[in-house]
């Protein structure tokens, strides 16, 4: 067939594919922020309540959420002298449970050893018991208690949550 006698194909704007394409890669991003969690993570992250136009908060006032919860955290962290940023704990967050509070790793070395891996920056329990702050809750399940103690062991071992790029 001539090449005049195919059927034309249209050309897509590109600004328009690149929109879709970064409209789909967004949807990507936020699923595990809607349930959808990493294979590591055992159940799905409570949500936030919301009652007309107020989200509940922590009893510190803050957020009962992801943001929220890593706010409060650096809160303390400043208290406790302890470095880290919002940037450096929301990202291994996301690598280590996609934002799952009630993450637990049933499948790694610790695990095997009867110790596995919990919560939003998979602690184990010993490491949790070890660099627990003052002043946060004691279930290391608990967002807050579970970020500052994490951020704790790492400013010690690595200088800071920041410094961490992979599993620690």
């Amino acid at each position: 067939m001539s090449a005049a006698a195919q059927p034309r194909r249209h050309r897509v704007n590109r600004l328009a594919r690149a929109l879709a394409v970064a409209g789909t890669g967004a949807a990507v991003l936020a699923l595990p922020l809607i349930g959808a969690t990493g294979a590591h993570a055992a159940t799905t992250a409570p949500t936030a309540a919301v009652s007309g136009t107020t989200t509940a908060v922590t009893t510190a006032g803050y957020k009962n959420n992801l943001d929220g919860w890593i706010r409060e955290s650096l809160s303390v962290m400043a208290r406790h002298k302890i470095p880290g940023t919002y940037n450096g704990i929301y990202r291994n967050i996301i690598r280590e449970s996609s934002g799952n509070p009630r993450a637990i790793n049933l499948w790694d070395s610790n695990a095997a050893k009867g110790i596995p891996s919990k919560g939003l920056l998979q602690v184990i329990d010993p490491t949790f018991r070890t660099y627990h702050v003052a002043g946060t809750s004691n279930d290391i399940y608990d967002p807050v208690a579970n970020i500052t103690a994490a951020c704790n062991y790492a400013a010690h071992r690595y200088g800071s949550i920041d410094n961490v790029n992979g599993a620690y």
